[in-house]
């Protein structure tokens, strides 16, 4: 099949594939991470034996969840050295410093962090182990800033200039590279989402105990903070989505085209739905006439390049407009609109159907108990769809030459492939990397779902054995009087260090 023999197209959906499944359990990591952090700090204050229990379950979901995504994003670096090898060496000098960063400033720091709550609980003063939660949620979206920095550098070049010899980009400014036009609203956008990502896990958890009626108290605690994180992120995620489409307006207008199937220049329309005939270059669609525009500009009548009139300039003569991907960057595109409209609605449910949690009212309510259980899928589909969206939409280019890029600075697709990787090995590594992977899934499923089987609950051997330390931190958190403590403590610490 031409399909299999073509190195360049076998290479970017092997890179797509490895890249994908990494990142299913990125945005869970550092999503359910700040909720981590926040059940922590809960337990820390209130010294309550049900959020200890909480804050324990969701250390440890974060902890399987966080090892699976450091082993499979190990596997994309390694193919930037073998048939991504002329990409690594054009943008070597550039991505050698965030790389690097990100492995000693935020891994590191979240690494640690992570060690400290998995083994340091009764090891250390209690406002040590929130404070430890927080580090380690803030390692996991300091490594995602690192990454983006890379990442957007490829999307919207700057502070660097072509090599004498035209073989590579050389960094001429480390701050205009590192936050060149689309780094810090894609950083906001991407943190938003995964956040957006994290709530619906545990949205989807607290409505499983709630089908099952167990841990019904935990679970309403975890659905209204679950909730409230969601919804705030819901609608910060409206203006950062806005601030990413200005950005791609302004920088990168093929993408923009592919996005809205335009092919001859014309006022852009907000479509909702539709399907874009290639062969004819005509999108056929439901839409808002001008309505694009208004997002982007404030007007309804800007008239934006197609994609005809772009292949016609020196800075996209290299586009050639028949073989572009433009009805799969439409549709991924719209579906990851369409998600996000289904997120919203799923959010403002399990917020306002919180209110009557109390009332056991939600127990009674399968159909939302259902609704919510599969809810992650949706904001699963919007990160995927919105990533593929940035990536083939840039195609041909794997370094884009943004509109206000430094000249020269820019590489094709094709170019940055190694001819000496063939295209059997690469069909040998895909079917290697769907048997590990699927392995690596089923041993995550199994450990996560056993976790969440347990659920917050406590082993009474083991928490006799910290009564000592629990005393020890209802003195320093002032939780009472002396007389107060002789009572509360023994009571309370058969249950809170339960689970070790």
């Amino acid at each position: 099949m031409d399909l299999f023999a073509d190195q360049v197209l076998m290479s970017r959906i092997q890179f797509a594939l490895t890249a994908s499944y990494h990142f299913i359990f990125v945005p869970i990591t550092i999503g359910i991470g700040l909720l981590m952090a926040i059940f922590v700090t809960r337990a820390y204050r209130s010294r309550k034996p049900e959020d200890d229990a909480i804050a324990r379950m969701w250390v440890r979901i974060f902890t399987a969840t966080f090892a699976i995504g450091v082993a499979t994003g190990i596997t994309m670096e390694f193919s930037f050295g073998t048939n991504w090898a002329n990409y690594s060496r054009f943008v070597g000098d550039i991505f050698g410093a965030p790389l690097a960063a990100e492995a000693l400033f935020a891994f590191f720091l979240e690494s640690i962090f992570l060690g400290i709550l998995i083994f340091g609980r009764n090891k250390i003063k209690p406002i040590l182990y929130a404070v430890s939660a927080w580090l380690t949620f803030a390692g996991s979206a300091l490594s995602a800033l690192w990454i983006l920095i890379a990442n957007s550098w490829m999307q919207t070049p700057a502070g660097a200039e072509i090599s004498a010899d035209g073989t590579q980009a050389v960094i001429t400014d480390f701050f205009a590279a590192a936050f060149n036009p689309s780094t810090l609203v894609r950083y906001g956008h991407t943190v938003l989402a995964v956040l957006v990502m994290g709530a619906f896990v545990a949205i989807a958890v607290s409505a499983w105990y709630m089908h099952k009626k167990q841990h019904e108290s935990a679970a309403r605690k975890i659905l209204r903070t679950s909730s409230i994180v969601g919804i705030i992120a819901v609608v910060a995620l409206l203006g950062s989505a806005h601030a990413s489409a200005v950005v791609v307006w302004e920088e990168q207008p093929t993408k923009l085209a592919m996005m809205e199937g335009m092919y001859e220049t014309e006022v852009p329309e907000l479509s909702v739905v539709g399907i874009v005939d290639e062969e004819a270059q005509q999108a056929n669609t439901l839409a808002i006439p001008g309505g694009t525009s208004f997002l982007a500009t404030g007007t309804w009548d800007t008239e934006y390049p197609g994609l005809n009139d772009l292949a016609k300039t020196d800075q996209f003569a290299d586009v050639d407009v028949d073989t572009m991907p433009v009805n799969f960057v439409y549709q991924v595109y719209h579906l990851m609109v369409a998600c996000f409209g289904l997120i919203f609605v799923c959010v403002l449910l399990a917020l306002i159907f919180n209110r009557k949690a109390a009332n056991r009212n939600v127990t009674n309510m399968k159909w939302l108990q259902w609704l919510l259980i599969i809810s992650p899928i949706f904001p699963f589909l919007a990160i995927q769809s919105g990533w593929l969206t940035a990536e083939v939409g840039r195609q041909p280019y794997v370094v884009y030459p943004s509109m206000s890029g430094p000249d020269g600075v820019y590489m094709l697709t094709q170019a940055g492939t190694s001819v000496s990787v063939q295209p059997f090995e690469l069909v040998i590594t895909l079917v290697l990397f769907f048997l590990v992977y699927l392995m690596l899934f089923v041993g995550w499923v199994r450990v996560v779902g056993k976790f969440i089987k347990a659920g917050p609950v406590y082993d009474s051997a083991s928490a006799e054995a910290g009564s000592a330390e629990a005393g020890e931190a209802n003195n320093i958190a002032n939780a009472g009087s002396a007389d107060e403590l002789k009572v509360a403590v023994p009571a309370e610490t058969t249950a809170e260090r339960g689970g070790e």
